[in-house]
């Protein structure tokens, strides 16, 4: 082997354990991800039990204005939005597993939002509402530290020395 090729395999060996250490999935990501995927299980199974049981409401006599056409379709428009929302569940535990910057992003964004309706609801009157505002406040906090956004390439090994 020539000096080159020594220096490239050498380099190439050094890159290869780099990015080993930068990908390694963090124990706080992949705890996300579980819970992830078991809120879109929960999604799944509350999303289904509206669709076996559409059937039966044309049957059900209910003194109601509401037609059972109305809540055969109502029913169905539920079941189906609550199952694409376990899918969508799916897609983002996976992005997290994988440490796809898009999932970290979507995470942020919903969090915020969870935080947003968390206080809305405890102004509302519904005080154990104050854990789902801490929760999303924790997971917040912990994919904004420097180990984390380095995993979904949020920033750089260069950029968290500098700070």
């Amino acid at each position: 082997m020539s000096c080159k090729e020594l220096i490239l395999v050498k380099y190439m060996q050094m890159t290869d354990i780099n990015m080993q250490q930068q990908k390694q999935r963090p124990l706080g990501v992949t705890i996300i991800s579980v819970l992830t995927i078991l809120g879109g299980i929960g999604f799944l199974a509350t999303g289904i039990v509206p669709l076996v049981t559409t059937p039966f409401l044309s049957d059900i006599g209910i003194d109601s204005n509401v037609s059972p056409a109305v809540l055969v379709g109502l029913s169905s428009g539920i079941g189906i939005a609550l199952i694409v929302l376990g899918l969508a569940y799916f897609v983002m535990a996976y992005g997290l597993w994988k440490g796809k910057g898009w999932a970290w992003s979507i995470t942020v964004v919903l969090s915020f939002i969870g935080i947003a309706l968390g206080v809305v609801s405890i102004v509302t009157g519904n005080i154990g509402a104050i854990f789902h505002v801490i929760i999303n406040a924790v997971i917040l906090y912990y994919l904004y530290r420097t180990h984390v956004k380095m995993f979904f390439g949020k920033t750089t090994e260069q950029a968290a020395m500098t700070t």
